[in-house]
């Protein structure tokens, strides 16, 4: 192996993935393989710009390994593409491939002037399908690189996003202690709350101990981010204002956290512009396809030719059949992909608290109408019930598919409403529980004797149970380091929710490494003020793309049904009517509508699906998605079947 891809394999990577992806031993037989026959592609000069990708990246597997697969895939694609095509091509009617053939050599110039001698069709379909899977082979390889490319990109926004907060963490930590070391390991340690900025620092630690120095620890992660213009000087700057000593650290982490925060705000902004941009795509997107259905449904009359089957192997659907499907299956693709965009431009500070399942069968009993996530799993045999039963009454397979989807996503996606409210209530009581607490210790009370004192006075509503029990954990013994820890560890799981964590978080870690308790609750202050504002500020604005969802799927319904019962009627009647006389006559069977309605009725439930999802993402996320597309499903699946539609 060349010098180059040996010091790419042997840069020290993180997570339980990556331990033994370097060596032989540690790797599978398939990746062996693959290693030998492909690794020499990367010391060529074509992969330079990959391999600085994949430093920005966190790919678990060695650049030469990632390499040596995806050139696998890419043989595997050759193959695949290489028999698709040549199958297909020998399939083709010989006259529509002489026609087809026809058209490219009149269509290039000087070509056309060249007369061409016929070439055997086996020859001539082998050289296509070698084009087009030559062609598919280096489309893979290209797309690796930019698969590298999205996640060094994925991963530049997150630490953007991520960084401020630790870096306001690191400041309260500095308060307490000089040990950089031991600050980078508590930011490093809070993945759920500080992200790829804590990837990041764990990275640090991991070079600093293959290295010995921490100043080369920061240099090479400074060097291999994918945030060069954020988070690579603030590490290099980092360990400057350190070696200054501790008041020049927490002055610069100061002044630097209120920089990085101006720059989220307009992160945001930036984000709040996009989405918006992204709800007028989203309505357009999904309204085109449904007036689509009704403009092929009355051009059917006139246009004979979308009777016509369908290409293979959709044989079986006529040309219009297949378009009015294919749009259905599109509008579930921009529906999901919406989705998806939304979720991502959720700040990462900002995101939905996520739901465990419980691994003993008697918690998922108890905590059903509390935990959706366990409720997903009691639903499972109900619903298959619900489907057999539906099926049994005699309701059609897409009747049946769609019902049995409602009776699982809507009770999911309630019990998910009432958990979040719950948590908003503890959220909305944990902002005056901090306050409260750092009245006392501003006094100079110990801190289990201000939690006692607030657990005893202040009426904290949904969280009331959580700190009675956080004052009892807090003064079982005089131990008040490690007891402080645990009582303050077991105080968040048991709230439960993002803000908890992102907080009293905050104090755990601090007051470990000996920080001032005053200065860390006056830091917790202004911490949770700003966390909570920002919650209550993005959920008005996020409910905004709720209505945009929730009013184009009510309005795509109301012109499918006014379609359905003032139209299609009308127009089944007209191409029944012979015009011989005219001298032409319209298809009798040009317009059915069972036939018709049936497919609107489709593409209607596939755009609910589609807006429920948008909706449910812009709210809260997967569970309340569950929600929205369920109700949406069924408020159509009513009003089609309360006139008579399905």
């Amino acid at each position: 192996m060349n010098t180059v891809a040996e010091s790419t394999a042997m840069e020290p990577r993180e997570g339980p993935a990556a331990e033994g992806s370097y060596g032989s031993n540690g790797l599978g037989i398939l990746d062996r393989a693959l290693y030998a026959l492909f690794s020499r592609h990367a010391d060529h000069r074509r992969h330079d710009r990959d391999r600085k990708r994949y430093r920005a990246t966190d790919v678990n597997a060695s650049f030469d390994v990632f390499l040596s697969r995806t050139y696998g895939l890419s043989w595997v694609v050759f193959l695949g593409t290489f028999a698709w095509v040549l199958v297909l091509t020998l399939a083709i009617p010989p006259s529509v491939l002489a026609k087809f053939v026809s058209f490219l050599h009149a269509g290039m110039p000087i070509i056309e002037r060249v007369t061409v001698p016929p070439v055997p069709r086996a020859y001539a379909a082998t050289a296509f399908a070698a084009l087009c899977a030559a062609f598919g082979k280096r489309t893979t390889v290209w797309f690796g690189g930019l698969y590298l490319g999205w996640a060094a990109s994925a991963r530049r926004s997150n630490i953007e996003q991520t960084l401020p907060g630790a870096v306001r963490y690191l400041r309260a930590l500095s308060s307490g202690s000089d040990d950089l070391l031991a600050m980078l390991r508590k930011v490093a340690d809070r993945e759920e709350s500080y992200g790829e900025t804590a990837v990041a620092f764990r990275k640090v630690l991991n070079k600093t101990a293959l290295t010995g120095s921490v100043d080369d620890g920061l240099r090479i992660v400074a060097r291999d981010t994918p945030s060069r213009d954020v988070l690579a000087p603030f590490l290099l700057k980092f360990r400057d204002h350190a070696e200054q000593g501790p008041d020049a650290l927490e002055q610069y982490l100061q002044m630097e956290g209120g920089m990085l925060s101006h720059r989220q705000s307009r992160s945001h902004e930036q984000a709040q512009d996009f989405l918006e941009l992204l709800a007028e795509m989203f309505i357009v997107l999904l309204v085109v396809p449904a007036l689509l259905v009704i403009v092929l449904t009355v051009m059917s009359v006139l246009a004979p030719g979308l009777a016509a089957p369908a290409p293979a192997p959709f044989g079986a659907l006529s040309v219009r059949g297949f378009i009015i499907y294919g749009s259905g299956v599109f509008i579930l693709t921009i529906g999901a992909s919406a989705a998806v965009l939304v979720s991502s431009l959720r700040p990462a500070d900002q995101s939905p608290a996520t739901h465990s399942r419980s691994k003993r069968v008697s918690d998922l009993f108890t905590t059903g109408f509390i935990n959706p996530a366990n409720t997903t799993v009691l639903l499972v045999p109900t619903t298959v019930c619900t489907g057999v039963l539906l099926r049994y009454l005699g309701y059609t397979p897409v009747n049946t598919v769609l019902l049995s989807y409602v009776a699982f996503a809507l009770p999911v996606g309630l019990v998910s409403v009432r958990r979040s409210r719950r948590d908003d209530a503890k959220d909305r009581e944990i902002k005056d529980f901090v306050h409260a607490v750092s009245s006392h210790v501003s006094l100079g009370r110990p801190f289990s004797t201000a939690v006692e004192r607030v657990a005893r006075d202040v009426d904290l509503g949904a969280l009331q149970p959580n700190v009675n029990d956080l004052a009892f954990s807090s003064n079982l013994t005089s131990r008040e380091g490690d007891l402080r820890r645990d009582a303050l560890t077991q105080f968040v799981d048991d709230v439960g929710t993002p803000l908890a964590d992102q907080t009293i978080g905050l104090v755990t870690g601090t007051l470990d490494v000996g920080g001032d308790t005053e200065t860390v609750f006056e830091t917790l202050q202004i911490e949770i003020g700003r966390l909570y504002h920002q919650k209550k500020s993005l959920r008005s604005n996020m409910l905004v793309y709720v209505v945009v969802g929730w009013m184009t799927a009510l309005l795509v319904v109301g012109i499918m049904v006014a379609v359905n019962v003032y139209v299609l009627d009308s127009f089944s009647q007209l191409s029944a009517v012979s015009s011989s006389n005219a001298g032409f006559a319209l298809d009798p069977n040009a317009v059915q509508p069972a036939r018709d309605r049936q497919r609107f009725y489709v593409v209607t439930q596939a755009t609910m699906l589609a807006c429920g999802w948008f909706a449910g993402y812009a709210s809260r996320g997967f569970y309340e998605a569950l929600l929205h597309s369920a109700a949406l499903v069924g408020i159509a699946y009513f009003v089609f079947a309360g006139v008579g539609m399905v």
